[in-house]
């Protein structure tokens, strides 16, 4: 069986779409009031990973959150303070990365807003550490920051 071509822009389209329709249901569990989402990711690597701008619902027309949905944990945090893509894949990571140290070292680690999870079992912190480590090493390699996503109109 080959692999999927996410190099063919219809896969590519429809692997955003699902992802989109997944940061909808995600904010919606969460309950995180926003307005609309970004018709197509902010930066993403199908089938990787995805960045979302989540409109602010009382800012109109401003981001108020970003969301990374993929073949990892779903996440957001406030765009606050974050403006770029670049730095929501560092911020998420930096908050992984807290999140596992903690858990490790037997404090009580912060509450996570991972799905539905409020506490990632001992076992599955090596992967959420290599899923951290995945996203650090996309923030800082210069290469997936040289030139914007394509939209689906540039397909």
């Amino acid at each position: 069986m080959n692999a999927p071509d996410y190099d063919d822009p219809a896969l590519e389209m429809r692997w955003c779409a699902d992802r989109r329709d997944e940061v909808g249901r995600y904010l919606a569990a969460e309950g995180v009031d926003h307005g609309q989402i970004g018709e197509w990711p902010a930066w993403h690597v199908a089938p990787c990973v995805s960045v979302w701008a989540v409109e602010s619902r009382l800012k109109p027309g401003w981001v108020g959150w970003w969301v990374v949905c993929g073949d990892l944990p779903t996440d957001y945090v406030s765009a606050g303070e974050i403006k770029h893509p670049r730095e929501v894949l560092q911020a998420i990571s930096d908050k992984w990365r807290r999140y596992c140290e903690s858990v490790r070292s037997g404090a009580q680690p912060a509450e996570l807003s991972i799905g539905s999870a409020r506490a990632i079992p001992l076992e599955l912190i090596p992967l959420l550490e290599a899923r951290a480590t995945m996203l650090a090493s996309w923030a800082q390699d210069d290469s997936n920051w040289e030139r914007p996503s394509p939209s689906p109109d540039s397909a």
